[in-house]
């Protein structure tokens, strides 16, 4: 991921990015990449990297580049957890109307107990939330 404006370059990583300033303004016309930061989405820490620390601007940068990762993880996991349902729906019709007694033997178990934690949790959550509104 790239922000044109300052060539800044994001590899992103499971919390955050490696955030690198991209350099083409050298005598050999290639892409220098230097390690200015590590991002953090999690906590929207921002650690300068040793000899190279980001300008106030990139650091700005940095941070909306944070702000809008976690928008965007936001938004996958929603739409992760509609998935989850169609994928569910999905399961239901496939057990009801094309799986074999052996199929529905190697996975009913698993199912069963991840779905029932779930249902627990859920049940759990929406009292939670009936009780602070009464």
């Amino acid at each position: 991921m790239m922000d044109d404006d300052l060539n800044l370059y994001f590899r992103v990583r499971e919390n955050g990015a490696t955030v690198f300033r991209v350099d083409t303004e050298n005598r050999q016309r290639r892409l220098e990449m230097t390690q200015i930061a590590v991002a953090n989405v999690r906590n929207g820490e921002v650690k300068p990297h040793a000899n190279t620390p980001p300008t106030d601007a990139e650091t700005a940068a940095i941070r909306n580049w944070i702000e809008t990762r976690r928008k965007l993880l936001k938004r996958r996991e929603l739409d992760d957890i509609m998935r989850t349902i169609d994928h569910l729906n999905l399961t239901a019709h496939w057990a009801q109307t094309r799986a074999s007694d052996e199929d529905l033997e190697a996975f009913t178990d698993q199912l069963l107990m991840a779905m029932h934690d779930l249902r627990m949790v859920l049940v759990r959550k929406k009292s939670d939330r009936l009780m602070k509104k009464g």
